[in-house]
């Protein structure tokens, strides 16, 4: 049996998860647009909950794509909170409707969200060198700094906390502990 991070051992869809996406650099600007959307929804949460209803919040967010979900109203946000398969708390669902809207402002400033993002990083996935779970930190100077700029760009849900689960969702840094598997595969 391959070591993993411990934390991808509570269930078989965190398992999946970190076995196949989680620490992946993540270069494409729906699908960050959806881990920014989730790790919002999961603040205060577990992030098994979120996997859960990931497929319900595909559906509810059509599949992602920033530019629809710009377009939901005060009526398409009322239709949200009756949908049971997502987390519905409006702060978290009209920070969805906001953060699509900030999204494609830093796509016609930057011409992709993924150039703007990555650059916190200088393009490159910060290799770090974890040797356990506990050594892992929730935030860093860097995802703070990246929280403060969302904000300032209109962004909600987007404390250094979330931002650093982003980065770590995202491959923008690599978590995983140096025993697990996972880890030197990521290395780049």
């Amino acid at each position: 049996m391959k070591n993993k991070c411990r934390w991808a051992l509570n269930s078989a869809a965190e398992e999946h998860y970190h076995d196949h996406e989680w620490g992946v650099p993540l270069h494409d600007d729906q699908r960050l647009f959806e881990f920014l959307i989730l790790e919002g929804a999961q603040a205060g949460l577990s992030w098994r909950t979120v996997l859960e209803k990931r497929e319900a919040y595909r559906l509810a967010f059509a599949g992602f794509v920033p530019e629809v979900v710009a377009a939901y109203d005060e009526a398409k946000l009322e239709e949200l909170l009756l949908n049971p398969g997502i987390i519905r708390n409006r702060l978290k669902l009209a920070s969805a409707m906001q953060n699509a809207r900030a999204f494609l402002n830093v796509q016609a400033e930057f011409g992709s969200f993924d150039r703007y993002i990555w650059g916190f990083v200088g393009g490159k996935a910060l290799q770090n060198q974890w040797q356990s779970h506990e050594q892992l930190p929730a935030f860093t100077a860097l995802s703070e700094q990246m929280s403060r700029d969302l904000t300032r760009r209109g962004f909600k849900f987007v404390g250094k906390t979330i931002c650093y689960a982003f980065m770590q969702a995202t491959g923008m840094v690599n978590d995983h502990t140096t025993d697990c598997f996972r880890h030197a595969l990521l290395k780049q």
